[in-house]
């Protein structure tokens, strides 16, 4: 009885090792049977990369470079005289369109492009330093804009873009609200020292009947909408 009794714990006691060598393994070989049973599914980017990229300041880069830029109120710039760090200056463009630099005081700069005021600058120091070379470069455009007020869902200032229209614009400022009398838009424009007004019949732009409306802007017009 006693033997029988050492025997059966015995066979017990070989039963569980061998499900305990034998666990890991056919936990490891079922997670692989698992695994082959999945596909794999490919990363993809929360980012799509077609996506349109808009512009919402001009590119202060650009306008140093392009000769066709005029500088105007309110842009910043970086007037650069090469090895007088005493002379250069960052200076706004005042409302009157002149700067204010160390020796020659006032210099008209609205209506210049960079290349031609730092021409202007480096000929009025001429009287002061030796050859002097200047470099221009606009830091910060702030006089290419335009505005759109009245019946808008975004009334305020924009960027110009180059080569905005009239359409264009008002896409800018959201569209029209729902008391806006699309007929009677106009952009209030200076011309010769005198505000003129060019009339945009949206609907009519929208048909087709009068594409020459949508004129493209230019740096101060304002959009206006009854």
């Amino acid at each position: 009885m006693a033997k029988m009794r050492s025997d059966a714990i015995l066979r017990a006691i070989v039963f569980a090792v061998a499900i305990l060598l034998a666990g890991p393994g056919n936990s490891r070989a079922a997670q692989q049977d698992q695994n082959k049973g999945k596909k794999e599914v490919p990363a993809t980017s929360s980012r799509n990369s077609a996506d349109p990229v808009v512009n919402a300041k001009p590119d202060p880069i650009a306008a140093t470079t392009d000769p066709a830029y005029q500088i105007g109120a309110e842009d910043v710039l970086d007037i650069s005289v090469w090895k007088e760090p005493d002379v250069s200056r960052v200076v706004p463009v005042r409302p009157d369109g002149r700067i204010s630099l160390p020796l020659i005081n006032d210099v008209q700069a609205s209506g210049l492009s960079p290349q031609q005021l730092g021409k202007t600058v480096a000929e009025k120091l001429r009287k002061y330093l030796n050859d002097p070379q200047v470099t221009v470069i606009v830091t910060a455009i702030n006089s290419q804009r335009i505005f759109v007020v009245g019946e808008v869902l975004r009334a305020g200032a924009f960027p110009l873009i180059p080569g905005m229209t009239v359409l264009q614009a008002l896409s800018s400022a959201g569209g029209f609200t729902t008391y806006a009398d699309v007929k009677k838009v106009h952009v209030v424009r200076q011309r010769d020292g005198k505000m003129v007004q060019l009339p945009f019949n949206y609907r009519d732009v929208l048909k087709g009947d009068n594409p020459d409306q949508n004129i493209k802007l230019e740096p101060g017009d304002t959009i206006v909408v009854p």
